[in-house]
């Protein structure tokens, strides 16, 4: 039977890790994705102001073909990218890595692509000098990698708004009938929103599964024309952003692997209104574990994963606003206080 898997999250599909480190005084925090083994990946860039590390390393025809040994989320802007370095130094100490070269004495050389949201105008103390938390939180990101995921006001979504809400780090996870699971990871700081008029409805709720976000259902879903609702009404440049994985234990080729991130980012659309806009910077990594050889011809099989990988990254861009909670001593507007 179709369902969602047991923990309803991106570590239910088998060979997948999650590790998450936060700063409270900072308001900001970071997700990393540890395969068991190097695994697939491919990566689809949508919005106008991305944030990204190693994501040339992914084009099939380069060098490390396009295998990698984490990915990274983070806030921070342009300073969360310095989380990967720390989770590749985490790595190398681990004896995981590409073999850049047989000689003696030369280290392994770990592929970490990855990706950032804007938080550091939400009011945290951002005067780190000479020292940003982010290579830090990275390490202790990967130190933490285990099957549960904390959701809402956690890693890489802890300082993040999604339009009007509070945003957060959402998951969501699929099973088909005949045994493949998808699952999804989100960390939602859109400028879009993701609430419909009467600012309770997801626009995602289509696809939700039981109450995993509240259970409203799609009865108050309408949208006027250039009516968007809970959008951030001032945007800044690079200051919205919604970065997401989506995983599939199905053997992929790189080129597979990129197909089903680029219809992932779909997902997006039917959640975030507006999204991919000039000021976003989304992000959507595909990674394959490589449990389960695709069963049927490869092209309808692919068609089906990356249709399904949609609807999983649309409910977990809900699940990550209807998750979230306040920062400490802050009065920001959660969906669970109405």
């Amino acid at each position: 039977m179709n369902r969602p898997g047991p923990r309803n999250s991106l570590t239910d599909v088998p060979g997948l890790a999650v590790g998450q480190a936060v700063d409270p005084e900072v308001r900001t925090g970071v997700t990393v994705i540890l395969p068991d083994c190097r695994a697939v990946c491919a990566v689809d860039v949508r919005g106008g102001g991305p944030g990204t590390r190693e994501t040339d390393a992914l084009d099939p025809e380069n060098l490390i073909g396009a295998t990698v040994d984490a990915v990274v989320l983070s806030g921070g802007s342009m300073y969360g990218l310095g989380a990967a370095d720390g989770v590749a130094a985490w790595l190398g100490a681990q004896g995981r890595g590409f073999p850049a070269s047989s000689r003696p004495g030369v280290p392994l050389a770990p592929i970490v692509p990855a990706a950032i949201l804007f938080d550091l105008a939400n009011g945290g103390d951002k005067a780190w000098g000479l020292d940003p938390p982010y290579r830090r939180l990275g390490i202790e990101a990967a130190r933490s990698a285990g099957a549960g995921i904390e959701l809402g006001t956690a890693g890489a979504g802890y300082g993040a708004m999604a339009g009007g809400w509070k945003g957060g780090l959402g998951s969501a996870s699929f099973v088909t009938h005949d045994g493949f699971t998808i699952g999804a990871l989100a960390a939602v700081n859109s400028f879009g929103s993701v609430t419909a008029g009467d600012d309770r409805s997801f626009w995602a709720a289509p696809f939700e599964i039981g109450d995993e976000f509240g259970g409203l259902g799609s009865a108050g879903l309408k949208a006027a024309a250039d009516d968007w609702n809970l959008a951030k009404a001032n945007p800044g440049l690079r200051q919205n952003t919604t970065i997401a994985c989506v995983a599939v234990d199905a053997v992929l080729t790189p080129g597979q692997a990129r197909r089903i991130a680029i219809m992932a980012q779909d997902g997006l659309a039917r959640a975030i209104r507006p999204v991919h806009a000039p000021f976003d910077g989304d992000v959507v990594f595909a990674l394959s574990t490589a449990r389960r050889p695709l069963d049927e011809p490869a092209a309808m099989a692919i068609a089906r994963l990356g249709a399904l990988a949609a609807d999983v990254l649309s409910r977990a861009v809900a699940r990550a606003v209807y998750e979230a909670t306040p920062w400490p001593g802050s009065e920001v507007r959660c969906w669970r206080d109405g």
